[in-house]
């Protein structure tokens, strides 16, 4: 007691309080009492001003972040420590570098150490080397201690009897088994998530779904005094995404599936945890441990369709359907370099697909690899793929039919189990408000108001199962039956059908289909399909030519249209091509405008009168006016060969050359009623329109 010094007394006495983690201090009290216990021990040595840090109870003395023992540090730098109390020295620190920074500061100012075996000094040579000692058997200690501990966890983790935590549809039955939950309520809601992934491919549009039809999932809740419980609630992603994830549901024991990446962060260490691993880098994984909610293939399957929906995550994966109408978006690679190919929409309404290869060009500069557009290509694979699932057709319609049903008995049979759960709630309540004395306001004025609160929750899912359609009122009607039979026997007709999304026929492709390695040929693009069940074949589409697209005007209407421009006004032309059912490039009828659009982009002439009169030509009316004839015989001419005339289609107006009306005015016509000018003397003038 000789080292405590009158300059020791005028500083404070600082009590470091510190246990190690939240459940000792929840139930270790004593040590706590014997640490607070040292306060009156410094005040018995002699010390007025008593500090208590305990801002590190439920901290590790190897931890990072201690603000308790920061706090002490400061206090001693700035000299107002004379003395530092702790039970035992290892309290302090249980690493080297915050052990040796309190001795050296500590002899620094002058401040003793002082625990239950004796009081020391950091000045002198020998309490430092026994501090030193003390600080380094503590770190040894705990490190032995550590080390002993996960070696026992990973050896029983070996065997597969290891259980942290266990995950919700499971129970512990024993000290290492595990068994599926007896709540017929959870096991169904589990086996929802699993049978939706299943048809909806997608871990999004399965919580979607769940959300929107309000299907509550167990979750859970942890408290101090009930402890582990579940709850029911509306589900997160996260929650999906663990579902669908953890081999446990697939009767698998894995081990050891997260690491811990250490790092230095303001000069102290920092550990990060919750680093997932590769499977291959497991510690343990025992397939068939205990009984699952779905098969190991079954579950790997789940996992590669999940990698495959993840977009920008590495070169092979194909994205999950993404909205756009391009139908093989994420499932192209080039032929030329390798890389996946990206979409790119352009148009008036941003509707027009392109495929382009330019990782080369995104990621170092390079030049841009190939481009074609989405239309000829998505259109003539989704042709291939209908050739394919003909048969299946009416198979599908049929399963259709039955999912329709399915899907609604699944949502009822949820609200079902609901209402049964909250009807036993209810009954327990009662039964809890029946057994308390009715004199006892104080218990049972609580217990009624709980019961009160069960029987609206009963009420409300009884009005929601009445509301609710039942497994009759969703059955499709005969004539309904008939037209999704008559749509799975034409695949194509409902392939088309406006109801068939985008999204629809795009799950349909990849349900076929794994990858397409497309190439640029010659003019054309020529794409290897790769097919799920290992087949490929190979498939050729015209690539568009420069200047020609989907609206581009058919030749024979255009070739039309110059002959018109040469006899007709634009106006007369667009009636023209009305009548005869020609119809535009983006299939509207003609207009003036139109037509005076067409003959600029093509640099044809508009009509002007007299022009026919400059090229030596008469119209049918001129030319019988010139004969003194009628209309007919001049037709009856023409067809014979007197007359060289002709017309461009159905309605248009006839051309006759002057020069022939000319020759034939210095030959004698007979009347036609005399003298048929046909070979035929039965052929009338009606023959010759």
């Amino acid at each position: 007691m000789t080292k405590i010094t009158p300059e020791h007394l005028t500083r404070g006495a600082y009590i470091y309080i510190r246990q190690s983690t939240a459940d000792q201090v929840l139930h270790n009290h004593e040590s706590r009492r014997r640490q607070y216990g040292l306060a009156d021990r410094a005040r018995h040595l002699g010390w007025q001003d008593v500090v208590v840090i305990d801002d590190d109870l439920g901290r590790s003395g190897s931890g990072i972040n201690r603000p308790g023992f920061e706090r002490l540090l400061a206090a001693i730098c700035e000299g107002r420590v004379g003395s530092v109390f702790a039970i035992e020295v290892s309290r302090l620190a249980r690493n080297g570098r915050d052990w040796h920074t309190l001795i050296e500061f500590c002899g620094l100012v002058g401040t003793i150490i002082v625990d239950e075996d004796g009081v020391y000094d950091p000045r002198h040579p020998n309490d430092r080397l026994l501090l030193g000692m003390k600080g380094t058997m503590s770190e040894l200690e705990l490190s032995i201690l550590r080390q002993r501990s996960l070696e026992a966890l990973k050896q029983k983790a070996r065997r597969g009897e290891l259980f942290l935590t266990v995950a919700i549809g499971y129970l512990k039955v024993r000290h290492n088994k595990i068994d599926i939950d007896p709540d017929a309520r959870v096991r169904e809601a589990i086996g929802l998530v699993f049978r939706k992934f299943s048809e909806f491919q997608s871990i999004r549009q399965v919580h979607l779904w769940i959300r929107q039809e309000g299907i509550l999932l167990p979750a859970v809740n942890y408290t101090v005094d009930d402890g582990r419980s579940l709850v029911w609630k509306l589900p997160v992603y996260n929650t999906i995404h663990h579902i669908l994830t953890n081999p446990i549901y697939a009767g698998a024991y894995a081990f050891g599936r997260t690491h811990s990446r250490i790092s230095i962060a303001d000069r102290r260490k920092r550990v990060v945890r919750g680093f997932r691993r590769d499977r291959c880098d497991w510690e343990v994984l025992i397939t068939d441990h205990h009984e699952g909610y779905l098969s190991w293939a079954e579950f790997e399957r789940n996992q590669q369709l999940i990698a495959d929906n993840a977009n920008s995550k590495g070169l092979m994966a194909r994205g999950a359907v993404r909205r756009g109408e391009t139908l093989l978006a994420g499932l192209l690679r080039c032929g030329h370099c390798g890389r996946k190919l990206h979409v790119a929409y352009g148009g008036t309404s941003g509707e027009a697909g392109r495929y382009h290869c330019q990782g080369a060009h995104l990621n170092h500069g390079g030049d841009r690899c190939i481009s074609f557009g989405s239309l000829r290509v998505d259109q003539a694979v989704g042709m291939e793929v209908l050739k394919l699932l003909k048969p299946l057709g009416v198979q599908a319609a049929l399963n259709a039919v039955a999912a329709r049903t399915v899907e609604v008995a699944e949502k009822r049979r949820q609200m079902e189990l609901a209402l049964q759960q909250a009807r036993y709630e209810a009954s327990h309540a009662r039964r809890q408000y029946d057994a308390v004395d009715p004199d006892n306001r104080l218990v049972a004025s609580e217990l009624e108001r709980r019961w009160n609160e069960t029987l609206l929750a009963v009420r409300h899912l009884e009005v929601q199962l009445e509301e609710s359609p039942t497994h009759k009122q969703v059955e499709l009607s005969n004539a309904e039956r008939e037209r999704l039979l008559q749509l799975g026997a034409d695949l194509e007709l409902a392939w088309s059908h406006p109801a068939a999304t985008t999204a629809t026929r795009k799950r349909i492709v990849r349900a076929v289909l794994h990858e397409l390695v497309v190439r640029l040929e010659e003019g054309h693009v020529v794409l290897v399909l790769h097919w799920q069940g290992g087949d490929h074949t190979q498939l050729r589409v015209k690539k568009n030519s420069p200047g020609l697209h989907r609206w581009t005007l058919d030749e024979e209407t255009g070739d039309l249209i110059r002959g018109l421009a040469r006899l007709l006004p634009d106006k007369a032309i667009a009636s023209l091509l009305n009548r005869s059912g020609k119809v535009t490039g983006r299939n509207n009828s003609w207009t003036q405008s139109r037509v005076c659009t067409f003959r600029n982009q093509h640099d044809i002439a508009v009509y002007r009168d007299g022009e026919r009169a400059d090229r030596g030509e008469l119209t049918l009316e001129e030319s019988a006016s010139a004969l003194g004839v009628s209309p007919m015989t001049v037709l009856r001419m023409v067809k014979s060969g007197i007359l060289d005339g002709h017309h461009l289609c159905k309605g248009a107006p006839w051309v006759i050359t002057t020069q022939s009306v000319e020759d034939a005015k210095l030959r004698p016509l007979r009347r036609p009623g005399l003298t048929p000018l046909t070979a035929n003397p039965n052929q009338n003038v009606l023959d010759f329109q």
